[in-house]
């Protein structure tokens, strides 16, 4: 009996010392391949581009931080501690811009802002300038860049500090009340540091999202590390540079996770009472209140609405048919590689999950704190990391057969979907496995020992009582990861078959060639798709606040 218990419990470690590993691929064959590199090449960048790469990329970081924090507490704040005109609205209304990714965002407000766009040819009509008469905000531009980036990813800080907020009780803020602060400096003394654990999480979030982007900062010629990967990869065709970028921007984005790891392992707070009290809402009034409104709205209007109609006013009047046979193939690619993606995410995701949950302990921990570390990995490097040891594979491979049996055995996994599809895996399986977690943790240890007392190994415990349990939060999870993979961009450019665009690729492509009208309607599909999951966490969020 024992034996046969013993079975599926080594499978399970296999299989999530399989997934560690494949996670930690990359990471390793990047780093290998920077230091086997020589220092000729990461001098050069030193001399020329690196310095700049580190400077823009901190730019954004910092701007990111500072701004996504701000608006995303000061939202949560107003809609959760406060009462004014249409709070009900805004409590959902401000978690729509997460369904823009940034780049989308990015073509849209470069068609209104643009020299030629709307905005300035009205300003010039208005007043009669001309040209030169005048200055304008460059959206092309480390602030343009930022401010995209600042739009989308705001609600991560938003959604995890307005959920810090509900939860925190109202005895010490009542305290703070009655020795004479205001709601505001009751606010700063009392809540703001109790919510301090999650906005630090969200902002770390924000800026992590920040280092992997690559369409917004290259659209707007922006240097980046994130650009300078995908420019030493392909237009230079320098693997070691590519790969010593890479790895400058792996320790970094380690660095990010590692700080979130222990803001979040040692950040605690108790409440002092036996007894949950929420904090009574303030009710605004005066000016104060339309205020509030005004910043709320703010937000959600250029973050969600203004690009939406932007976009729509592109397609119509572009010359790109989405029901065109071209373009079918571009929707076909893309639900084609998110839906094997998913699968296989959520697949490994469960694997690993039920592993960490029947042999709990430091090997099943490391296991899963290894295979979060993708999510923390930019796309970019991922694909790099990957890309260099199937490269030397397959070369090796095509010249042993030739030697041997005179056959070319060509790139079998180089430029291969399943490769692509590895990528995505391991950049979004800490997605997937947050989501299986948060479900698994609602099943009670007294059903596993129940199933076992009926006879049930660990695989028939996961089929027959798990599996049925958690099949809203792998449905969650798929959908996370399918959206996800819609969206994602650079690992996508970077290893994508021969011959094989999705959305994202002829947006980007579009864009590239300052065909922005052309670029939208594949951006609206892809928004379309990315509404889903926010939709879904809209009424979540509606449903435990109702």
């Amino acid at each position: 009996m024992k034996r046969r218990k013993a079975k599926p419990a080594r499978a399970l470690a296999v299989i999530g010392w399989i997934v560690a590993g494949l996670c930690l691929l990359p990471m390793v064959a990047a780093a290998l391949a920077a230091l086997t590199s020589g220092t000729d090449t990461i001098t050069h960048l030193w001399q020329t581009v690196l310095p700049s790469y580190a400077v823009t990329t901190l730019q954004l970081v910092v701007m990111v931080a500072l701004s996504t924090g701000l608006i995303g507490v000061g939202a949560a704040w107003l809609v959760t501690m406060t009462r004014f005109p249409l709070v009900r609205f805004f409590e959902v209304a401000l978690v729509l811009p997460l369904a823009f990714p940034a780049y989308v965002l990015a073509y849209a407000y470069t068609h209104i802002l643009d020299h030629p766009g709307i905005v300035q040819s009205l300003l010039r009509d208005v007043t009669g300038w001309g040209p030169r008469d005048y200055w304008f905000p460059e959206v092309r531009s480390v602030g343009g860049a930022a401010a995209m980036l600042i739009l989308v990813l705001y609600p991560y800080v938003y959604l995890l500090a307005r959920a810090a907020f509900l939860q925190q009780t109202g005895g010490a803020y009542l305290a703070a009340r009655a020795l004479g602060r205001s709601p505001f400096g009751a606010f700063l003394s009392v809540g703001l540091p109790m919510a301090r654990p999650a906005i630090a999480a969200g902002v770390l979030l924000a800026v992590m999202e920040t280092i992997a982007d690559y369409g917004t900062v290259a659209y707007f010629g922006v240097p980046t590390f994130a650009t300078g990967i995908y420019q030493s990869w392909f237009t230079m065709a320098d693997r070691g540079a590519a790969a010593q970028l890479a790895s400058c921007l792996l320790v970094f984005a380690l660095m990010l996770a590692a700080a979130e790891r222990l803001q979040r392992g040692k950040a605690r707070y108790h409440a002092a009472g036996k007894r949950h009290v929420p904090v009574p809402p303030e009710t605004l009034t005066g000016w104060v209140r339309w205020g509030a409104t005004l910043l709320c709205a703010v937000p959600v209007l250029l973050g969600f609405l203004l690009p939406t109609v932007i976009l729509i006013d592109m397609a119509l009047g572009s010359e790109q048919d989405l029901l065109s046979r071209r373009y079918i193939g571009f929707i076909r690619n893309s639900i084609t590689l998110a839906g094997v993606a998913a699968i296989v995410t959520v697949a490994a995701a469960i694997s690993l999950g039920y592993f960490q949950r029947l042999r709990p302990g430091r090997g099943s921990g490391t296991a899963g704190l290894i295979a979060r570390l993708g999510y923390a990995v930019p796309g970019g490097v991922i694909a790099v990391g990957l890309l260099v040891p199937f490269a030397a594979f397959d070369n090796s491979l095509d010249a042993f057969m030739r030697e041997s049996f005179d056959i070319s055995t060509g790139l079998l996994l180089t430029g291969s979907i399943w490769a692509l599809v590895l990528a995505y895996m391991i950049r979004f399986l800490a997605a997937a496995l947050g989501a299986y977690e948060g479900g698994q943790a609602m099943v009670h240890p007294n059903m596993d020992a129940a199933a076992r007392s009926l006879g049930q190994g660990a695989f028939g415990t996961l089929r027959r009582v798990h599996l049925p349990i958690l099949t809203p939060s792998i449905l969650t999870a798929l959908l996370i990861v399918f959206v996800d993979v819609m969206k994602e961009l650079p690992a996508t450019l970077i290893m994508r078959p021969f011959n094989f665009d999705t959305l994202a690729v002829q947006a980007h492509r579009l864009a590239a060639d300052e065909r922005l009208e052309g670029a939208a309607v594949p951006s609206l599909v892809i928004l379309a798709v990315g509404l889903v999951p926010v939709i879904l966490i809209c009424l979540q969020v509606r449903r435990k606040n109702a």
